[in-house]
């Protein structure tokens, strides 16, 4: 298999997740699937495989020292698609606990939803606007957990 290929089947399979939590936060199958350490657990093991499939005949320049090396790093499409990888399950990591956290806090899920379509696209702009409708809404701007309201 490519790294294209793996690059599809992995950017389409993710958005699954995403509209699980987008449409369908409170479903079993949600609970199930992306609140559980399956989706990580299985992009860890492609993840990996990327990272030993990129590994030989990397530049000797590359490194996580500096910026060109970092830049280095990406040049082989495995190493490129690793990369990708990462952002794809940590992103989804963090809407899945802005999901379980807003739950928990009583946070209308239209609000979560828009800081999702952002955590989707821009990371860190999704999770600092999930830390504004927090604030905005009343229920802290701490990260540690509150029990849940069910």
């Amino acid at each position: 298999m490519t790294p294209e290929n793996v690059f599809l089947i992995s950017n389409n399979g993710i958005l699954l997740g995403w509209l699980m939590l987008i449409f369908a936060p409170g479903w079993a199958w949600t609970e199930r699937i992306v609140h559980s350490f399956w989706i990580p657990l299985v992009v860890a093991s492609i993840y990996l495989l990327s990272l030993i499939s990129g590994a030989p005949g990397a530049d000797e320049d590359a490194s996580f020292s500096s910026l060109a090396g970092v830049m280095l790093l990406f040049t082989n499409p495995w190493s490129a698609l690793a990369g990708w990888l990462h952002y794809l399950v940590f992103d989804l990591f963090v809407g899945a606990w802005e999901v379980r956290d807003a739950r928990r806090r009583g946070i209308p899920h239209g609000w979560v939803v828009v800081c999702l379509l952002f955590t989707l696209m821009l990371g860190p702009i999704g999770l600092g606007l999930y830390g504004l409708a927090r604030s905005l809404t009343g229920r802290g701007t701490a990260l540690q957990e509150v029990p849940e309201t069910v």
